[in-house]
C-alpha cells in the first residue's frame, strides 16, 4: 500500500521510534493514505516541507483497526489516547480517576501488534475525547463527529518488524497552496467542538462517562 508522511525533511530512513513519547499511540511512525492530508502537515509551520512517498508490505503484520465498529468502540480509542497522550496538570488533577477506570475497563495493548489504524487526535481534535474525559460530552456526540469525518485517519507503524516493512520512494515539495489549511482545520475543528459542546451541554442527553464506570 501506498503511504505518506508530511515533514519539514526528507526522511529516507523513518526511525521506529519517534522523539515525542505522548503522540497518540505512543513514541512510533505516523503516515497517512490520504496525500494531501500530507501535504497539509509538511506545511504546518506555515512553510513549504516535503511529503515523502512510501511503500509499505502489510502482509502477516499484525493490525489493529480502531474504526472497524465491529470489533472496536470510540472508548477503545479514548482509552488508548488517555494512556498516552500527556495532559496538562490541571485536567488531570481533576480527572484522573476517571481517566484510571477509562483505561482499566477500555485499553487495549497496543503492544501485540504491529500497526495501528485509528482516528487523529493532534491538539485540535484532542479537545473532543478531553470533553468526553470531564463529562461534558456523551459517546454520542464523539460518534457523531465521526460520522462527519473530521477527525481523518492515520496510520502508526507501531513495531520494528512494521518500520522494516517501509520501501522509500520518493520525497516532494509540498503544495504551496496547502499553507495554512491546518489552521483552518484548528479553526473548523474548534467551530465543531462549540457548536456540538453547546448542544450537550444545554440537553446532557446521551451516554456520559459516568454512566459507563459506575
Amino acid at each position: 500500500m501506498k503511504i505518506y508522511h508530511g515533514s519539514k525533511e526528507i526522511l529516507k530512513e523513518p526511525k521506529y521510534k519517534g522523539s515525542n513519547e505522548y503522540n497518540d499511540y505512543g513514541p512510533c511512525f505516523y503516515v497517512t493514505t490520504n496525500k494531501q492530508d500530507a501535504s497539509i502537515w509538511a506545511c504546518k509551520h506555515d512553510s513549504v516541507g516535503f511529503v515523502n512517498e512510501y511503500e509499505l508490505n502489510i502482509n502477516n503484520l499484525k493490525i489493529l483497526d480502531l474504526t472497524d465498529k465491529s470489533k472496536y468502540s470510540v472508548l477503545n480509542w479514548i482509552a488508548i489516547l488517555a494512556k498516552f497522550r500527556n495532559f496538562e496538570y490541571s485536567f488531570e488533577k481533576l480527572n484522573r480517576p476517571r481517566i484510571d477506570k477509562l483505561i482499566e475497563k477500555y485499553f487495549i495493548d497496543i503492544d501485540d501488534f504491529d500497526l495501528i489504524i485509528g482516528y487523529r487526535a493532534d491538539d485540535a481534535y484532542f479537545r473532543f475525547p478531553k470533553g468526553f474525559i470531564s463529562g461534558n460530552l456523551s459517546v454520542e456526540d464523539l460518534e457523531e463527529v465521526f460520522k462527519l469525518g473530521n477527525l481523518g485517519i492515520q496510520y502508526a507503524l507501531v513495531s520494528e518488524k512494521a518500520i522494516k516493512r517501509i520501501k522509500f520512494v520518493s520525497a516532494k515539495l509540498a503544495s504551496k497552496e496547502d499553507i495554512g489549511k491546518y489552521h483552518s482545520q484548528v479553526l473548523e475543528a474548534t467551530s465543531l467542538f462549540d457548536r456540538i459542546l453547546y448542544k450537550s451541554v444545554n440537553s446532557y442527553s446521551g451516554t456520559r462517562i459516568g454512566d459507563l464506570l459506575k
